[in-house]
C-alpha cells in the first residue's frame, strides 16, 4: 500500500483570508510559505525515516515489479540464464493451470502447454529452450475436479500426471509412465537429474532420474508426503518439503486421503539431504505449513513460505533459514499470501508470486525483485 502525505491549503496554516493588503504583505507572506513548506518536508522525511526504523519493511528486496495482472499465476522459474520466466497460470482463455513462458520484464508471454488437463511444476533444461512439465491431459482434455473441502483443506494429488518433455513446438515426450502421480519435477543446474515426487512405491517419495526419464532412484522412504524438491546451486544437495504421520490416528487419516487421490498440508517441514538421498536432516520444526524452498545462492541457506507468523495460518510470508535451522529471518511481511520464491542463477533477482495487489479476491500474480544482501 502506497503512503501520501500532503500539504493543507497553505492559506488556512497561516491564518490569512481575503485579498492582501499590500506587496510587503504579501512578500512576507510569501516568506513564510516557504518556511512553512520547507519545515513540513523535514517533518514528513523524519515521518518515512521513523516507519522505516520501527517496521520490518522488505529490506532484502529493491525495486518490486508486478509481471503479470490478472488470473491465478504461481510457481514462476528462471532460465538458467535469467533471461526468462516458464510459470502456471489459470487465465480467462483456460479453465485451470496451463503453462506459460515470458521474458523476465513481463513481455511476450506464451502458452507453451497443449490446453488440455490440467498442468503444473514446469522448469526449464539448461538450454533454455526445452523444458519440463506435468499434465493429466493424457487421462482426459478436461479439467480434472477441483478437491471436496469439505473435510478441510487439501492438495489434489491426481492420478493422471506424468511428466513430459517438450520444445517451444509442442513436441512432447512422456518421461514417466507408471501408475499414479508424477509430478513436482525440477532440474538440477548441472542439467544432469530431474528430481521429482511419485507414488509409484504406494507413497508419496521423492525421486531422482535422468533427463530422458532413465535411471529412477527413490531417495526417501519414510510414510507420509515428501515432495516440492529443488538442488541446490552446486547439484549436489536436494531441499524438500515433508508431512510425516506422528501417531497412528494420523498415519491412517493419511493413508485414507492418499486413496483418494489427497493429501493435507496442515505442517509440513523442510528437510535437506544428500542428492543420493543420504543423511536427510530436518531443516524447519515449528508446526507451521513451510513449504516452496529454494536453496540461497551461496548454497548455505534456504528461502521458502511459511504461515508461522500468522496465529490463524492464514497468510504466507517469505523466509530464510539456514541448512541447520538457525538464523530465520523474515523477507515479506505483506498482508497478503507470498509464496513460490525462487533466486535467479547470478543470485541477483528473486521472483515470487503473491496476493498483494489483487484486485480481485484470489487473484495471484507473478513478481520480480532485485535482491539486496
Amino acid at each position: 500500500m502506497k503512503s501520501f502525505i500532503s500539504f493543507p491549503n497553505p492559506a488556512l496554516v497561516l491564518g490569512v483570508k481575503g485579498q492582501l493588503a499590500n506587496r510587503n504583505t504579501q512578500m512576507a507572506l510569501m516568506m513564510s510559505l516557504r518556511t512553512a513548506a520547507v519545515l513540513l518536508v523535514a517533518v514528513a522525511s523524519l515521518v518515512c525515516l521513523g516507519a522505516q526504523k520501527q517496521t520490518p519493511l522488505e529490506k532484502h528486496l529493491k525495486n518490486v515489479r508486478q509481471l503479470t495482472f490478472g488470473g491465478e499465476n504461481a510457481e514462476a522459474y528462471f532460465s538458467l540464464d535469467g533471461k526468462k520466466l516458464i510459470f502456471q497460470s489459470t487465465r480467462e482463455d483456460w479453465p485451470c493451470d496451463q503453462i506459460y513462458g515470458m521474458k523476465v520484464d513481463g513481455s511476450a508471454v506464451q502458452r507453451l502447454s497443449t490446453g488440455k488437463g490440467r498442468t503444473t511444476c514446469a522448469y526449464y533444461l539448461p538450454d533454455g529452450k526445452r523444458f519440463i512439465y506435468s499434465s493429466t491431459h493424457l487421462g482426459g482434455s478436461a479439467c480434472p475436479p477441483r478437491p471436496d473441502y469439505s473435510r478441510g483443506y487439501v492438495w489434489a494429488i491426481d492420478k493422471n500426471y506424468d511428466i513430459f518433455l517438450s520444445d517451444p513446438e509442442g513436441n512432447l515426450k512422456r518421461l514417466t509412465e507408471t501408475p499414479g502421480y508424477d509430478a513436482e519435477a525440477t532440474i538440477s543446474p548441472d542439467g544432469t537429474k530431474i528430481v521429482f515426487t511419485s507414488v509409484r512405491d504406494g507413497d508419496l517419495e521423492v525421486y531422482t532420474m535422468n533427463l530422458d526419464g532413465s535411471d529412477v532412484r527413490r531417495l526417501t522412504h519414510q510414510i507420509g508426503y515428501d515432495g516440492g524438491a529443488f538442488f541446490s546451486p552446486d547439484s549436489q544437495k536436494i531441499v524438500y518439503r515433508a508431512s510425516y504421520p506422528r501417531d497412528e490416528k494420523s498415519k491412517m487419516r493419511y493413508q485414507a486421503l492418499l486413496a483418494e487421490h489427497l493429501v493435507e498440508p496442515r505442517q509440513l517441514d523442510l528437510f535437506v539431504m544428500n542428492s543420493d538421498g543420504s543423511n536427510p536432516i530436518q531443516v524447519t520444526n515449528n508446526q507451521a505449513a513451510n513449504f516452496c524452498p529454494f536453496f540461497h545462492p551461496s548454497g548455505k541457506k534456504v528461502i521458502f513460505a511459511s504461515n508461522l507468523s500468522d496465529p490463524k495460518g492464514r497468510n504466507f510470508d517469505l523466509y530464510l533459514i539456514g541448512l541447520d535451522g538457525s538464523g530465520l529471518e523474515q523477507i515479506t511481511s505483506n498482508e497478503a499470501f507470498d509464496g513460490f520464491p525462487m533466486f535467479s542463477p547470478d543470485g541477483k533477482k528473486l521472483v515470487f508470486a503473491s496476493n498483494r495487489n489483487a484486485k480481485q479476491p484470489g487473484e495471484t500474480n507473478i513478481f520480480v525483485a532485485d535482491w539486496m544482501e
